[in-house]
């Protein structure tokens, strides 16, 4: 049986890549607006923004961008679902001797994959702008594990988008919220910089833990307790999106 799911998983994700290899613009256009960020407040605004943190405005911005790179970048499979299942691929699928969990599971590590490659695109453009690290090796492996937990936690959030959307706008809408959330973080600027009520909004969500734990591994420094915060967020998201997916989609099939 788990030989069957992860066969059924793997024809199903490389058909998904496929389609991405075709229209490989899906990436460069996640890519691009992180990138057009990332220019706009190192070269343009860096200068006016104190970070109070000694280093290089850069390496202070990327952990922020790199986590709206994957925002954007989820959007895409909440639309890539959408189609499907308003293209009657998923009624298909039922008809064939399928695993039902891997018609959404090829659509989630396509979604993975998808955005590692965008987030090293990002990474790239950076070294080029003067980000620089005294990560470790063991640093870097839990940097790839964070961004991947949480790239896994967005893309269930976008399946329950794709599954629950009555239009294409819709489908890929629910990631506005995800990706202008970092501006009210400590993505950006340190948020003691922010007024009362939103220093203290900005301090106690998800993606302000998320970024100082990145901005510590990529400095080489210890990372305390905003990395179990971070986790704790982020296994909690991953959780609830996943069951909630899956109770829409056994719903929609049956």
């Amino acid at each position: 049986m788990t030989t069957h799911v992860i066969r059924d998983t793997g024809v199903l994700t490389g058909r998904s890549l496929t389609h991405i290899l075709r229209s490989p613009d899906t990436i460069i256009t996640t890519a691009v607006t992180p990138i057009a960020l990332m220019l706009l407040f190192v070269y343009v605004l860096g200068g006016a923004i104190q970070t109070g943190s000694g280093e290089s405005y850069v390496n202070y911005l990327l952990p922020g961008i790199l986590l709206i790179t994957v925002a954007s970048g989820v959007a895409y499979t909440a639309y890539r679902l959408f189609l499907d299942l308003q293209g009657g691929i998923f009624e298909r699928f039922q008809s064939m001797p399928i695993a039902r969990s891997s018609v959404l599971w090829g659509h989630v590590l396509t979604s993975l994959v998808a955005n590692l490659v965008s987030l090293a695109i990002v990474v790239g453009v950076a070294l080029i702008m003067g980000f620089r690290t005294g990560a470790s090796v063991g640093a870097w492996l839990a940097v790839a594990g964070i961004l991947t937990l949480f790239t896994l936690a967005l893309t269930w959030l976008a399946v329950i988008a794709g599954l629950s959307a009555k239009t294409v706008d819709g489908a890929s809408a629910f990631s506005y919220p995800l990706i202008f959330l970092p501006f009210i973080s400590s993505a950006f600027v340190p948020t003691d910089s922010m007024p009362g009520p939103v220093a203290w909004f900005a301090e106690n969500q998800p993606v302000t833990a998320i970024v100082d734990s990145l901005r510590a591994l990529f400095a080489g420094e210890p990372v305390g307790s905003d990395l179990w915060v971070a986790l704790a967020w982020l296994v909690g998201i991953l959780v609830v999106a996943y069951v909630g997916a899956v109770a829409i989609y056994r719903r929609k099939m049956n």
